[in-house]
């Protein structure tokens, strides 16, 4: 079907420091795929193995994930690797072509916002990614640390409040369900 499907796309921020931005922006995608929407996922700051990847593979051609990072993590406390800010940056022009390539109607820009608060990303990128964007596309900016000129600039933010977590009593990351 293509982006001619939505009239209007908008921006969506999901953002805060619990558990389901990720997963929220994958349910929209597979909600959109219910209705022939094309649904484009570009993953910053991820290169493990996520069952999302998989996931995707069996939804072709309404859902296409690409991974742009290592599978490592970025420690705020130094400054970027290079390597890191070559991938983010790569990464976001893929983004940014799969958004004005009139293939896709919704575009997720999985875990932007954590790539933003690692100095990755800008927030002139970003505000320049929410301007520019075909009228017919949604766009979805998800991950932790939103800025404020960021949320101000978007029509709908989610924020993921934790009130409970089972991390605190030891459970790690489980197959499937966080990974």
């Amino acid at each position: 079907m293509g982006a001619s499907v939505l009239q209007k796309g908008y921006v969506q921020v999901y953002t805060g420091n619990c558990k389901g931005k990720t997963t929220a922006s994958l349910g929209l995608a597979f909600r959109a795929m219910g209705r022939g929407l094309k649904t484009y996922i570009g993953q910053f700051m991820k290169g493990q193995y996520y069952a999302e990847l998989k996931s995707a593979e069996m939804c072709k051609p309404y859902i296409t994930i690409e991974q742009y990072g290592k599978d490592t993590f970025v420690h705020v406390q130094n400054p970027p690797l290079e390597e890191d800010v070559k991938m983010a940056r790569d990464g976001l022009e893929k983004a940014k072509k799969a958004m004005y390539s009139g293939e896709y109607d919704i575009i997720i820009f999985d875990e932007i916002n954590t790539a933003h608060y690692f100095n990755l990303i800008t927030t002139e990128e970003m505000l320049e990614i929410i301007k520019t964007k075909p009228e017919n596309v949604e766009v979805v900016f998800t991950g932790r640390y939103a800025s404020q000129e960021v949320i101000e600039a978007a029509d709908l933010v989610t924020e993921m409040v934790e009130k409970k977590h089972y991390y605190e009593k030891g459970v790690p990351a489980r197959d499937g369900i966080e990974r």
